[in-house]
């Protein structure tokens, strides 16, 4: 192996880090189960005030399993979950992992036309959602090839003094469904458990399909991304293995998405296959969260760095007492040396013994494979590699690599690595690629550059994209769908730095000859994305221009209009 990749062998700061670990042999239904069977009275999760032991979870999964197979789910079907982390999602993710099935993990919040992609992409023949969600889905499923439409509702799952008030607070904002909707709801669904008796369990190998990611891949159009067992189990023991003060009992504050593969990765099955305990959060705020770290008393945190810089501005966090945290992570966009300070800074004052640790991943291998060691940190590095996974720094586009401090493309290889993209070979042959160490290297399309302790030090992306709040969003996309309104002539979307989403979205628009610029004319443009663009990737702003720039070989010069926003930002601050 050439001189300058990573080998995990040597993880000098990493004391008591095994140098290789031993993977769990099975499904990841598999793995939660034999914690069950050891910790059969610890809590799995909290949701809302109420608590789900390990063996009550299990028997869940098992119910959900039966229902699944009398409905007709079998083996390699794919059952798209487009939920918030509540438990419906998660007992439904491991049964359809149980009877050898294929979760596809949507943003429930994605536009109709997105969620429409994700069912016909993944070819999903079932789809589980909330009762609030289910206008979209009504209004796309005679597009797809959807046989079953499950709908759970939150206050199923809640403690009756919680129900009460969810049911004066919450319910009446919830569009009513017809009652002869086309639809199982939750509990018609656990019903049908009743009607089958065995032969529900379907044994799956390491490397079988289990879950579909979506990511935008290299070149930037959404793809489903192939995960496997072996590539969830092998993240649980590498997550746990580079945080060896865990202990089986442990709370982690779930508030990271079960479509997103840091919260479905680390959040939910680390902590359920390794015996931990996680607070769900159904809906994200920032207040919220810091209610459920001193009331729950986490002892795990994970988030994007907006995160971090909300928590720094609440006014309730300001007596808290944060001694029982052991590890607080950061991911899905880079963290600034800036706010790594200041966090590490609030946890000191407020009793916390550790500091922040940033880490790096794509969703291409679930989600984290390099993370800052407990014991040593490095201004600007995003960490050291995972056991058992292997980094180095290529030429980008080649197998050439580059000496140690000289800038390339992030190349990595190991356990957790995806199968492929779903469906699409020739993607999947350009970002996974043999080379003659014999090993399989997922080509990341990031730049940076690794120093000669091994440190990785992130530089940047070489696919054009706009990482706002942690989620990506790609701009050829969204650029796609401006272009397609009748009024618009040309497009182009950018990143505008913010100091609290990191960057947020804004659209310069070219219309058609003949249509005039105006106030009512950007309202209906903004109304037309609503329609078709997720919420979290909505323009804050649409210029209007008569021309937009153009490089020689005449594509939009982006990086032009870059560059006058930060020129405008930088006047406005003088």
């Amino acid at each position: 192996m050439p001189e300058t990749t990573v080998k995990t062998p040597w993880y000098p700061y990493t004391e008591g880090v095994p140098v290789h670990l031993d993977y769990f042999k099975g499904s990841m239904f598999d793995m939660v189960k034999s914690v069950a069977d050891k910790y059969p009275r610890n809590v799995a999760f909290d949701f809302m005030g109420k608590s789900t032991t390990y063996r009550q979870l299990v028997k869940m999964i098992e119910t959900c399993a039966k229902a699944l197979k009398t409905i007709g789910i079998r083996k390699g079907d794919c059952v798209t979950i487009a939920m918030p982390n509540c438990p419906q999602a998660i007992y439904v993710f491991y049964a359809v992992n149980m009877i050898g099935g294929i979760a596809s993990m949507v943003h429930p919040l994605s536009s109709e036309k997105e969620i429409e992609f994700y069912l016909n992409e993944s070819r999903s023949v079932t789809v589980i959602t909330l009762d609030q969600f289910y206008g979209k889905i009504e209004a796309v499923r005679k597009n797809t090839g959807i046989v079953n439409v499950i709908i759970a509702r939150i206050k199923d799952e809640l403690s009756k003094p919680m129900r009460v008030g969810y049911m004066i607070t919450e319910e009446y904002k919830i569009a009513r469904i017809p009652q002869d909707a086309p639809v199982i709801t939750w509990k018609k669904f656990l019903k049908l458990s009743r009607c089958c008796f065995y032969n529900y369990k379907v044994e799956r190998a390491d490397d079988d399909p289990a879950v579909i990611l979506y990511s935008g891949g290299t070149t930037g159009t959404t793809k489903g991304i192939v995960l496997t067992n072996r590539n969830f189990n092998a993240l649980a023991e590498q997550v746990i293995a580079t945080n060896p003060m865990f202990r089986p009992g442990d709370r982690m504050l779930a508030a990271m998405p079960i479509f997103h593969g840091f919260g479905l990765g680390v959040c939910i099955h680390t902590m359920l296959a390794k015996g931990g305990r996680c607070v769900l959060v159904p809906r994200f705020t920032a207040k919220s969260y810091s209610k459920l770290i001193t009331r729950y008393k986490c002892n795990f945190m994970a988030g994007v760095p907006t995160l971090y810089e909300a928590l720094l501005r609440l006014p309730n966090m300001k007596n808290a007492d944060l001694s029982h945290l052991k590890g607080v992570f950061s991911g899905g966009d880079s963290l600034s040396i800036e706010l790594k300070k200041k966090f590490d800074k609030f946890l000191s004052d407020h009793h916390a013994s550790i500091c922040i640790r940033e880490g790096y991943g794509t969703t291409e291998c679930v989600t984290a494979s390099c993370l800052t060691p407990v014991t040593k940190a490095k201004e600007g590095s995003i960490g050291i590699p995972f056991p058992d996974t292997y980094y180095k720094i290529v030429r980008p586009g080649t197998d050439e690599e580059l000496p140690y401090g000289e800038e390339g493309e992030i190349v990595l290889a190991g356990p957790t690595v995806m199968a492929g993209y779903y469906g699409k070979p020739e993607e999947t042959a350009r970002t996974l690629r043999v080379h003659p160490d014999g090993m399989t290297w997922l080509y990341t399309g990031d730049l940076g550059c690794m120093d000669d302790q091994g440190f990785i030090y992130f530089k940047g992306r070489i696919k054009r994209m706009i990482i706002t709040s942690g989620y990506n969003v790609y701009p050829a996309q969204l650029e796609n769908i401006l272009d397609a309104n009748e009024k618009v002539q040309m497009s182009c979307i950018i990143g505008v730095p913010d100091p609290y989403k990191m960057q947020k979205v804004k659209a310069f628009v070219m219309l058609k000859p003949g249509i005039a610029p105006s106030a009512e004319t950007r309202d209906e443009l903004m109304a037309y994305c609503r329609k078709y663009i997720a919420k979290y990737a909505m323009p804050y702003d649409i210029e209007f221009r008569a021309e937009l720039p153009k490089t020689l070989v005449g594509k939009v010069a982006y990086r032009v209009l870059e560059e006058e926003e930060a020129r405008k930002m930088q006047e406005q601050k003088q």
